[in-house]
């Protein structure tokens, strides 16, 4: 069964109008990619995406040919120096780029998807479900991603970079979950999902229709969180060595560098180019979150203005960093001459309500 927008106003007043989605609500769609953070981070990502999956194909040596370049500086044979096996440290850099970027989409997957199953479901279900779920949900909050990725690699040889992705993805989901079932829990008492539970839509639907547009930016927000921190978390671990060393990562890269003293040798060129590396995409990443928080949040819309104008014409004074101050700007109003106990005059008081009413 399907209402008309008029028989949603005759029900709940002010839905019908809602209903018909207008030209303003359209733009605020492409809000997000206009915002200066977001489209420096989406930029900057995507280089990383696109070296993720042509830089083997692009590398100009293989990664683990040796030669008697050793420990050059870099040149126009070799961008960014050599080891002290004359191995190419630029080609380390392309290749590696492919590691971290899956280990990061893997595991930030992943967690998107089982916090949105399991903190939505929890959220709009309520009871014996909700509290099911939100038992699961703390008993994975308790457990540390590295510790066990730790022990797991340690049983498993030769675990790859799938395992480690797999095990950030099943241990980072529950926070994501518990602010999901907080922000469904607000959400399904709302008119709209009232309206659409009285026309007899079905729980899925109303979920995916009603529930899951509005969690858009939390969703998008905690998948970039998961991300960052399954790349640095796979990074550190092949600096400390635990993770395959069969596979070149950014991290394996700072673990030889490291395990051969270059810092000591002078070889500033075979763990800088890494660090930077790793630096610009915790960058490209984070403001891709600022630019979530501003698109989301008014009161980060500002763009450091002072004067904003708004839709009736009103010029609003902002306070940046502050609630803005909604007031009209006019000008300063003379204040009221005090006497020294701070009260002002006896001519300038007005009388009360009843004595006003008496003498007139």
């Amino acid at each position: 069964m399907t209402l008309s927008p008029s028989s949603i106003e005759q029900v709940i007043p002010g839905q019908g109008a809602m209903a018909q989605p207008s030209a303003r609500a359209r733009r605020r769609r492409f809000r997000f990619v206009a915002n200066a953070k977001a489209a420096t981070g989406l930029a900057v990502l995507g280089v990383y995406v696109l070296l993720a999956v042509i830089g083997p194909w692009i590398a100009p040596y293989d990664p683990d040919a040796r030669s008697a370049d050793v420990l050059q500086a870099p040149s126009a044979r070799h961008w960014f120096g050599t080891t002290h096996l004359g191995q190419d440290i630029f080609s380390q850099i392309l290749v590696g780029a492919r590691s971290v970027m899956v280990v990061g989409l893997i595991a930030g997957v992943l967690a998107t998807i089982l916090s949105i199953l399991i903190g939505v479901t929890s959220g709009y279900l309520g009871g014996a479900a909700d509290e099911g779920l939100s038992a699961v949900s703390n008993v994975f909050l308790v457990i540390p991603a590295l510790p066990l990725i730790i022990i797991v690699t340690s049983l498993v040889d030769q675990a790859g970079d799938m395992l480690v992705a797999l095990i950030i993805g099943l241990t980072s989901w529950a926070w994501g979950a518990r602010v999901l079932r907080a922000q469904t829990l607000s959400l399904r008492r709302r008119d709209y999902v009232e309206a659409a539970r009285a026309t007899g839509e079905r729980a899925w639907r109303i979920i995916g229709f009603e529930i899951l547009p509005n969690l858009t930016a939390i969703i998008a927000s905690g998948f970039v969180g998961t991300v960052i921190f399954a790349v640095m978390s796979e990074i550190t671990l092949a600096f400390i060595g635990i993770s395959s060393m069969t596979s070149w990562n950014w991290g394996t890269i700072l673990f030889w560098a490291q395990g051969q003293q270059a810092l000591a040798q002078g070889a500033w060129w075979w763990f800088v180019p890494a660090g930077l590396a790793i630096a610009l995409l915790g960058t490209a990443l984070a403001l891709i979150n600022f630019g979530i928080d501003e698109f989301v949040s008014p009161r980060l819309r500002t763009g450091g203005r002072t004067r904003i104008r708004t839709a009736d014409g009103r010029v609003v004074a902002m306070r940046v960093g502050f609630t803005p101050v909604l007031a009209p700007v006019t000008a300063s109003v003379p204040m009221q001459p005090r006497d020294a106990d701070g009260r002002p005059p006896a001519d300038t008081v007005r009388p009360p309500a009843d004595e006003r009413g008496k003498r007139a």
